[in-house]
């Protein structure tokens, strides 16, 4: 399939953003809810970054068709959180992954790194969740997902010399 990456970028997004609607939320200590799906968003960001290298810059067109795809098929109050999140960090993401020229590994990695606290910080206070614990927490689950997914390209691109 010649855009498996984008296919699953969309799906992604669309996912997430029901199951934002159906799993219920957690509540860490010091009272903050959290959203234990959070922990699929890293990966959508990772995913992003291979969707881009098989589309180019049409990769935002693909995210806005995730988008609009959640809207009608999530919880309208919850897409549209999402998709101010998704446009603000995503927007980021793509920035850094365009333009440091850097390896894969490094673009994955700093895309990340950039785009996790602030679609973690736009997303809560759509949703009127928003705290500093909320944040942190949701923005370590996303980078666990980048994380992994950075060292094993990492590793690949080291092996490969």
């Amino acid at each position: 399939m010649p855009f498996k990456f984008t296919a699953l970028y969309i799906a992604l997004i669309v996912a997430v953003n029901i199951a934002f609607t159906v799993v219920p939320l957690v509540t860490l200590p010091g009272g903050t809810a959290w959203p234990p799906v959070a922990l699929l968003v890293g990966f959508v960001f990772v995913v992003r970054d291979f969707a881009q290298r098989e589309i180019g810059h049409k990769v935002l067109l693909a995210m806005l068709a995730g988008v609009a795809l959640s809207y009608f098929m999530a919880d309208p109050f919850v897409a549209a959180a999402s998709a101010a999140a998704f446009l603000i960090s995503e927007l980021a993401d793509w920035a850094v992954y365009t333009f440091t020229r850097r390896p894969l590994s490094q673009r994955v990695l700093y895309s990340s790194l950039l785009g996790a606290p602030v679609d973690s910080a736009v997303f809560l206070g759509g949703i009127g969740l928003l705290s500093p614990m909320g944040v942190a927490a949701m923005t370590a689950s996303k980078l666990m997902g980048a994380f992994l997914v950075w060292w094993l390209i990492r590793r690949r691109e080291q092996a490969a010399g």
